[in-house]
This record gives C-alpha cells, sequence and structure tokens, in this order.
C-alpha cells in the first residue's frame, strides 16, 4: 500500500491595505486657544519638508482649515523669493487674479504678484475684505513677508462672522435691505487717478467697463470722473453659505481716515467731490453712531501676530478682514489674489 505524506494547504494570502498617511502629520499646527478663531500656525514637523510638494498634498485638509479658521499663517517653510510665493499659492490654489478696478496703490513684482498697499508708513490701513465693493473679487488672498518690519507693520486680521454677530440686528437688517453705495471721485488731485483705477487711457474702456459692473459713471470735465454703485453689505459664503459682513462701508467713509486728512480733504473739496465716500444703499447717509458701533466690532475682533522673514498668510476673503498697522523701517508684503466670485 502507498503511503502519500499530506501537504498542509499554504495558508492563504492576506489582503494588504494601503495605509493613508495625512500630509497633517508632516507638520505642526497650532490652532488658537485665547477666544479667537485665527489664525492657525502651521509649521514643518521636521527641516526639510518640500513646502510646495506638501501643499499640493495638503490642498483638501488645508481647505477644511480655512473654512473653519478663516485664516492659516504658515512659518518656517523656507519661502524665500516672489517666485517661490507664486509656487505656493499655486500648490494650495489657482493662478493668482490681476488687481483691477484699483482702490490702493500697489506695484507688480512679478506676474500678478504685487506690493502690498504703498500708503505712507505713518497711517494705519482700516481692516477690510480685499474688493468687497466690486461685482467681482477674490475668494483667497495671500501675504507673503519678503522682509519683515523694522518696527510695528503688523497685518491685523479679523473673522468676518464674528463682526457681523457684534453688529445690533436692527443695523444688520438696515444694511441687509439697502446694502452700501459707493461715491468715487477721480481726478480732483486726491487719491488715485481713474487711469490707474481702470489700468487703462481709454474713457470709453471705462465706460464699457462700469456698465459691465452695474456701476454709474458721469464725466465732470477736466479730466475728472465720478462713478457710484451699489452693493450688498451681507453676503452669503459660496461654500458654507454662511452670512458674512462683507463690504466697504466703513474703509472707504471719511470719517474713518486720520483726523488731519479729513480736515485737509474737507478744506479744499465738497462731499460730493470726496475721493471716496460711502452711504447706505439708497443714497441716504450712514449714521456716525453706527459707524462708530461698526469700528468698534472690527476692534474687537481685531487680531495681530508679529511678521517673521519668510511667512506666508492664507486667507479666505470672505471669512477675514485684513489691515496695516504703521510701522518704520523696511517692510515688504506681497500679496496674491486667487479664485474669482462674482455677484
Amino acid at each position: 500500500m502507498e503511503h502519500r505524506q499530506s501537504v498542509p494547504e499554504a495558508p492563504a494570502l492576506k489582503r494588504r491595505v494601503a495605509i493613508q498617511a495625512s500630509p497633517l502629520n508632516l507638520v505642526k499646527i497650532s490652532v488658537p486657544t485665547d477666544g479667537t478663531s485665527l489664525p492657525v500656525i502651521i509649521s514643518p514637523a521636521a527641516h526639510g519638508l518640500d513646502p510646495f510638494a506638501w501643499a499640493a498634498m495638503a490642498r483638501q485638509e488645508l481647505a477644511g482649515l480655512l473654512a473653519h479658521h478663516g485664516g492659516i499663517l504658515f512659518r518656517g517653510f523656507e519661502i524665500n523669493s516672489e517666485v517661490e510665493f507664486q509656487r505656493f499659492i499655486q500648490a494650495v490654489s489657482t493662478d493668482p487674479l490681476p488687481y483691477v478696478e484699483r482702490s490702493s496703490p500697489r506695484t507688480a513684482v512679478k506676474g500678478n504678484i504685487y506690493t502690498s498697499t504703498e500708503h505712507p508708513p505713518e497711517f494705519p490701513i482700516f481692516l477690510h475684505c480685499e474688493n468687497s465693493y466690486q461685482k467681482s473679487w477674490p475668494l483667497k488672498i495671500f501675504f507673503y513677508c519678503h522682509t519683515a518690519p523694522g518696527q510695528g507693520g503688523e497685518t491685523p486680521i479679523a473673522d468676518v462672522r464674528r463682526i457681523l454677530a457684534r453688529i445690533r440686528p436692527e443695523v444688520r437688517e438696515v444694511f441687509a435691505q439697502k446694502g452700501v453705495m459707493y461715491v468715487r471721485n477721480f481726478g480732483a488731485g486726491a487719491g488715485l487717478s481713474w487711469q490707474t483705477v481702470f489700468q487703462t487711457d481709454d474713457p470709453k474702456a471705462v465706460e464699457e467697463y462700469c456698465a459691465a459692473s452695474g456701476i454709474g459713471c458721469s464725466w465732470r470735465g477736466q479730466d475728472r470722473l465720478q462713478t457710484r454703485h451699489v452693493r450688498k453689505a451681507i453676503r452669503k459664503h459660496p461654500v458654507s453659505g454662511e452670512d458674512v459682513w462683507f463690504n466697504h462701508s466703513v474703509f472707504f467713509h471719511v470719517s474713518t481716515l486720520p483726523a488731519d486728512v479729513q480736515k485737509m480733504l474737507r478744506g479744499v473739496l465738497t462731499e460730493d467731490e470726496l475721493p471716496n465716500n460711502t452711504y447706505y444703499g439708497d443714497g441716504s447717509e450712514i449714521e456716525p453712531a453706527v459707524l462708530d458701533e461698526l469700528r468698534a466690532a472690527y476692534a474687537a475682533e481685531t487680531v495681530l501676530f508679529p511678521w517673521i522673514k519668510g511667512d506666508l498668510l492664507m486667507l479666505d476673503n470672505m471669512l477675514a478682514a485684513h489691515g496695516r498697522a504703521p510701522f518704520s523701517g523696511p517692510r515688504k508684503i506681497l500679496v496674491g489674489m486667487t479664485e474669482s466670485c462674482t455677484d
């Protein structure tokens, strides 16, 4: 009788499961614990992290953090030039947008990367959401610290959802119903020229832009132009659906300017000739007490942090306002904007 030795069956191969490591495991994340909402600070957990490859890999996670907090400060990523600043922007968002219908002096550095507003350093710049007075605006805005300020020069930021919550319901309701009227004058020797604002020397091109953007414009002789238009004061965020305080009602109002600048302008110009001013959407004046309340709401939510060379700040432009503190010494902050939204 033939005896066969039994051979044990080979164990079934176990199916391998890929482990998806979160790109956030490669960084250190510091969330505000002082009752504020922003910014989240993100730094590499180890030396040598490729900031561009990591940013592209972490794009979805960063979008989630940004939607919740409104602002992220990237620190220690060794971003060393405007070229690398643009690469990082493209990794987490899209190509930067051009700066159109301008309200402040800037210099193009490379492509659509610009200097931050070039107002005299001794003057503060009030908090605002970029281009909220326009028919189209960027959903994201980025700031890069090329040269850290000598003294001061912070970029104050504030969560506009929290600002909205501080405004009395009856005031919110008036703005919700009426919106904001923006009146701008060009060619009176104060503020930007219409050629700079609209980036053209052709009056016909200005008229066509205004018509397409819902802006009324009238020429007043001697190369002078006045524009008027109404925009919403409170909008819904296109992703979250949250109500956000999104306008330039305080920023452009003459009473927000430093007292000596107000006095100088009012000494040579009538109210209808001021470079910028705002009203309720029906053309009625915004009460001084309301403007004071709005400025107080911004101040209560303002967050400051010191710039360090190489810092990169990403803001959701519909969730976070930004400004500029006075400064002395050198300061070079670059700006890029992405993801156009249209009214």
